[in-house]
């Protein structure tokens, strides 16, 4: 997954913090990441960690990007 601003390269848990909305995103696809414990995993390599399909990941990411773009960044 590529974001901007560097996004992809921070700790799930940091970029939660920041932007609580991804976690609901994540979460629509399956993916539990606002209630894992560990949150260390970078955000470009969560999807590919829970092995989901090309076309969720691109879903996932599209939504992460749309989010950004209604949010001005």
């Amino acid at each position: 997954m590529k974001f901007e601003n560097g996004l992809g390269d921070k700790a799930i848990q940091d970029v939660l913090a920041e932007h609580p909305p991804i976690g609901d995103i994540l979460a629509r696809h399956g993916i539990g990441c606002v209630t894992c414990k560990v949150g260390i995993c970078l955000l470009k390599d969560v999807v590919s960690i829970h092995a989901l399909p090309p076309e969720e990941e691109e879903a996932i990411e599209n939504e992460i990007t749309a989010y950004f773009t209604t949010q001005g960044e």
